[in-house]
């Protein structure tokens, strides 16, 4: 593991090192494999594989794009008004998705990732949820990047530090690619028999079958056109009980995003309008998030967690690429990760 300078100094007139926006940064590698993260939001920064990147990068001296690679806690997605009732009590989160009025990716969307420990193909990142008004519970979170030889798994774990029990939901928000392939002409799939309709504030109404629908993405569909911020649930389970999601290019390489049976929910999110590198236009991109809950949860109540006094939660998810002719290999894509 390699990490970036912290800010240097301005001594003696020297101008101080100026460190990127996102914080330090740390290189893993193992073999032609390479990951990157940042001490903000514990971002994943690039997911390569010889030469070949799997998750959209941005410049250094920029903020993620539409999320790009953060982690979500103790939310994913949004709080409908930024309120939600605990015990009769209305709690009153900030606002952070002023268009809307919600409350929007959690608490730590701001916050520096403390590094905690550093391999050359891994890397344990901390942050603290502090009680605070909205939230009144005290968390410890980490979040673990790890090389393997499958591609790159990532852990996500939560302690509850106070004295009650506490509503937790996890996500993360990875935007996939496979090289150079527009992202507008690859195919996603999604193994999902439900989906979530929503108001004009994303904010979830019903579940109903995707039968029928053009959000039936169980066969695959093109990202080019598709137009989803959708959530899902009711995942088909593969292999070993994991959720297996995929990505694929037209000339059959693929790039696969599995979960543990805790992400029981997943959001499809194919923006027209990502920033294109320098901004020179904007471009479409596919982010499917992991999600161990649904939008709005602490109201619906839709998958959402109560972390007990004391208790621990831990969970994975994880990207393998697969090579052209994948499709018909005989050995499983379900065995890797």
């Amino acid at each position: 593991m390699s990490t970036d300078r912290p800010a240097g100094e301005a001594l003696g007139g020297l101008a101080p090192v100026v460190p990127p926006a996102t914080g330090q940064q740390a290189e893993l590698r193992r073999g032609g494999a390479v990951v990157r993260v940042a001490e903000l939001a514990g971002l994943l920064r690039e997911f390569s594989v010889d030469g070949t990147t799997y998750t959209e990068t941005w410049p250094d001296d920029e903020l993620p794009p539409m999320g790009c690679g953060l982690v979500l806690v103790p939310w994913p997605n949004r709080v409908a008004g930024a309120r939600w009732p605990l015990d009769g009590r209305p709690q009153l989160l900030d606002v952070t998705e002023p268009s809307r009025g919600n409350a929007s990716h959690g608490l730590l969307r701001n916050t520096g990732y403390r590094i905690v420990l550093g391999q050359p193909d891994a890397i344990r990142m901390h942050a603290t949820v502090f009680p605070q008004h909205g939230y009144p519970f005290h968390l410890e979170t980490a979040v673990e990047y790890r090389l393997t030889d499958a591609g790159l798994r990532v852990t996500h774990t939560v302690a509850n530090l106070g004295a009650e029990r506490a509503p937790l939901g996890v996500g993360a928000h990875p935007y996939l690619r496979i090289g150079d392939v527009p992202s507008a002409d690859l195919t996603v799939t999604i193994a999902a028999d439900t989906m979530v309709t929503v108001d004009d504030r994303q904010i979830p109404v019903e579940r109903v079958p995707v039968d029928g629908t053009r959000f039936d993405l169980r066969r695959g569909a093109a990202v080019g056109g598709l137009g989803a911020d959708t959530g899902f649930t009711d995942l088909t389970a593969a292999a070993g009980g994991r959720f297996e999601h995929l990505v694929t290019a037209p000339d059959g390489r693929g790039l696969m995003l599995w979960t543990d049976p805790d992400f029981g929910w997943v959001q499809v999110f194919t923006p027209g309008n990502f920033p294109g590198p320098g901004h020179p236009e904007s471009r479409t991109a596919v982010a499917i998030e992991p999600m161990t809950c649904a939008a709005d949860a602490f109201n619906n109540g839709w998958g959402l967690r109560w972390l007990g006094p004391g208790e621990t939660w831990s969970g994975s998810w994880g990207l393998t690429p697969l090579p052209a002719g994948w499709l018909s290999a005989d050995d499983s894509p379900s065995a890797a990760g």
